[in-house]
């Protein structure tokens, strides 16, 4: 039984924030993990949403766990794997939004390296919210990727018709204000990364 007990407390200590009354240690979150080495060329991705999705699965900060936020209210599918790219905060105050093209979808929680090759700019009723775009590193298929140039138009325009109208039954309006390339992808990172570096050095932040 004590067995049992130490096992199940091993793994669920590595996946769950808890605390122990011996130890009191607690797991880092998923948003804090470095965006990877070579940022912002390339960097980390953590998947929400595998591809053909149609869950809005989305990573809960507080229990540290993934929790299904709600199913679309439209009849569609995520046209990739989408997810948040760690260590940086967007003007929504949320993770950089990613989607990455992929032949197969991976899974909630799986860790991708990730080479961004664009940026989509969108708006809703209050604010920025951007997608970059990007492709995995570890795929040879996509390793003379490296613009949004290389993506198939029809490609280009299925992501774009994805995120103008996948909120439309909930009532919320996005308006598509249209592509970047590479180099302002990089630079939407650099600067939700020094977003966030800002944020954790704030006095609140220590509170």
């Amino acid at each position: 039984m004590q067995l049992c007990e130490s096992a199940e407390r091993y793994f669920i200590g590595r996946s769950q924030q808890v605390r122990y009354p011996e130890d009191d240690k607690i797991t880092m979150k998923l948003y804090d993990i470095d965006p990877g080495p070579l940022s912002p060329e390339e960097v980390r991705m953590i998947v929400e949403i595998p591809k053909g999705s149609s869950n809005k699965i989305e990573y809960d900060g507080e229990l540290n766990l993934f929790r299904l936020d709600r199913a679309l209210y439209s009849p569609m599918h995520y046209p990739g794997d989408y997810g948040f790219i760690p260590g940086t905060l967007a003007e929504d105050e949320d993770p950089l939004d990613v989607l990455t093209l992929m032949q197969q979808p991976t899974f909630t929680g799986c860790v991708v390296m990730v080479r961004p090759v664009a940026i989509l700019n969108l708006r809703d009723e209050k604010e920025g919210d951007a997608k970059i775009l990007a492709v995995p590193t570890q795929n040879p298929r996509y390793d003379q990727v490296h613009t949004m140039d290389q993506i198939y138009p029809h490609v280009r325009r299925e992501i774009e018709h994805f995120f103008q109208i996948y909120k439309e039954l909930q009532g919320a309006v996005m308006k598509v204000e249209g592509w970047e390339g590479p180099m302002e992808a990089r630079k939407a990172i650099m600067d939700c990364r020094q977003r966030y570096l800002d944020r954790k050095a704030s006095p609140e932040a220590a509170k």
